[in-house]
């Protein structure tokens, strides 16, 4: 596991999208959810993404066209990318990260920019 990936420093990185988001010492968002990470390291990230997409998802529900719509967009789709090869040992993160998108316009486009860029690069 990166140790950025442990760091809790989000937000900063996340201010880059749509550009590709790195965390300090270069590795991708999706990187931070690998089949390699222990018990602990997954339950840090997760709780390191889900308070990042819950700030996030608050901006967004009030503002669907704001920053925070665009880089929310983004968390989820590196998340995605990322955890769609790991067989499931991310289940719960992934679901809880979705949760945050409920009442979150989707379909703005800046969420969608971000969602795409985040799938592509993230």
């Amino acid at each position: 596991m990166p140790v950025a990936c442990l760091d809790g420093h989000l937000s900063k990185p996340l201010a880059h999208a749509p550009a590709e988001v790195r965390l300090e010492d270069g590795t991708k968002l999706s990187e931070c959810f690998n089949r390699a990470a222990n018990p602990a390291e997954i339950q840090q990230v997760g709780s390191i993404f889900i308070d990042q997409a819950e700030r996030l998802a608050s901006g967004a529900r009030a503002n669907p066209h704001s920053p925070a719509a665009l880089q929310l967009g983004y968390l989820i789709g590196a998340m995605r990318h990322g955890t769609s090869h790991t067989q499931g040992i991310h289940y719960e993160t992934r679901r809880r990260i979705e949760l945050e998108l409920n009442g979150v316009n989707t379909r703005s486009p800046e969420f969608v920019q971000g969602e795409k860029a985040g799938e592509r690069t993230g």
